[in-house]
């Protein structure tokens, strides 16, 4: 298939949608870099809903992406970490928001998901970038993940 997804889920009733929760940060560049993975998720997946959320340090929150979740009619709302590794932002930090956001909302089903973790997909990854920066290092052209930031550059 050419989206992500088709295989898997099936996207069950009820409507569900899913929330893409970053840290936050004071930067606006690193935040931005969440928005753009939700509008990949949303395109590149078969989820209808989909929003970005910050856990604190930024909007949007927690509480305002599930909200959007509800306003677009979502009853079940998935909230995936995009951390690395399960912690305590995970374990402690993002339900207790969750819970405060859908107690607003008793009528919709919540799951905080697991992270990332340990995957084959994401060796993957990184196998693929290493890649890409030492081709991008050994040519003259700029690298469309760095930008002009100077990096992957080899002495």
């Amino acid at each position: 298939p050419d989206r992500i997804g088709n295989m898997t889920h099936p996207n069950p009733e009820p409507k569900t949608a899913v929330v893409l929760v970053d840290h936050g940060s004071r930067r606006e560049a690193s935040n931005q870099q969440l928005l753009a993975a939700a509008e990949l998720f949303r395109t590149e997946t078969d989820w209808a809903i989909v929003e970005p959320a910050h856990m604190e340090l930024a909007e949007p929150s927690i509480q305002v992406a599930i909200d959007r979740c509800v306003a677009a009619g979502a009853r079940r709302v998935l909230v995936f970490p995009w951390f690395l590794a399960p912690g305590r932002h995970w374990a402690e930090d993002i339900p207790r928001l969750v819970a405060t956001a859908a107690s607003q909302h008793p009528e919709v089903e919540t799951l905080v998901t697991a992270p990332f973790g340990n995957d084959r997909l994401l060796v993957q990854l990184a196998s693929q970038r290493i890649q890409h920066c030492l081709e991008v290092a050994a040519s003259d052209r700029d690298c469309e993940v760095c930008g002009d930031s100077n990096r992957c550059q080899l002495p």
